[in-house]
């Protein structure tokens, strides 16, 4: 079952929408606040979010910034009746999925409720796994070092954008070919850059024995992730040595 939540102050509103998605078999928590709305999302695991905009405490535009700021990639739908094109850009510059204006067609909401939830959304600025910090407008990553410095990953554009893919599907694998479509699109070099790529990219984790580990997935890609127990890291440390010297 899908599970969502909505972030709505019209009470009537939010049983209406509640109760609809129920007969959908979609599972859906209502805060009437951004504030609630935030507490729900730091306590449980939604697939999707439903959002206005007017709000005491807290408001829409101002929650939504401040998930993606936090790094979270659920997706989100801002339900409002701003419908000007200007208040559509403030939506999503703060960073939202989607826009549906008030009145809207219960079967219009499912149609766009059932889409997002099935994707993590494109729009965080900041992802965090483990040790690692990924800040996808500056395009740098960071490394959380023991003596709790940060210390910056030297990585080119190619580089990143291979850390970012592997990062916002952690801890799943990810195949090489939907790498290779997701770094260089269309115009894909040969497999040889994407092993060049990884060799690198591992080398320079490996060598800060940090909490992540980029693994290779036999017959089907490669994965990483983040061990944040002290007992495990040096094993995981070791383990990739092994890799970068013959996995690729």
């Amino acid at each position: 079952m899908i599970n969502v939540l909505l972030v709505e102050d019209d009470i009537d509103l939010a049983t209406t929408i509640v109760d609809y998605l129920d007969i959908e078999s979609i599972s859906c928590d209502h805060a009437s606040n951004g504030l609630m709305g935030l507490s729900l999302l730091e306590a449980n695991h939604y697939q999707m979010i439903m959002l206005d905009i007017n709000m005491p405490k807290m408001d829409g535009l101002t929650l939504c910034n401040t998930l993606r700021e936090r790094g979270m990639d659920i997706p989100i739908l801002m339900l409002t009746a701003r419908d000007s094109l200007e208040h559509k850009l403030q939506g999503f510059e703060a960073g939202s999925d989607d826009y549906l204006v008030k009145p809207f067609a219960m079967k219009e909401l499912v149609a766009r409720v059932q889409v997002l939830a099935k994707r993590r959304s494109g729009e965080a600025r900041r992802l965090v796994l483990g040790d690692l910090t990924l800040d996808i407008t500056q395009r740098s990553a960071l490394l959380n070092q023991k003596s709790l410095n940060q210390k910056p990953l030297k990585l080119s554009p190619i580089a990143f954008k291979l850390l970012e893919v592997l990062v916002r599907a952690s801890p799943q694998a990810v195949s090489r070919q939907q790498i290779m479509q997701a770094v260089w699109g269309d115009e894909q070099p040969d497999s040889n850059s994407l092993k060049v790529h990884i060799h690198h990219l591992r080398k320079q984790l490996d060598a800060e024995a940090s909490s992540i580990s980029l693994e290779t997935v036999s017959g089907i890609g490669f994965a990483i992730k983040s061990d944040n127990s002290n007992d495990n890291s040096n094993n995981n440390s070791n383990n990739n040595e092994n890799k970068s010297e013959g996995a690729l």
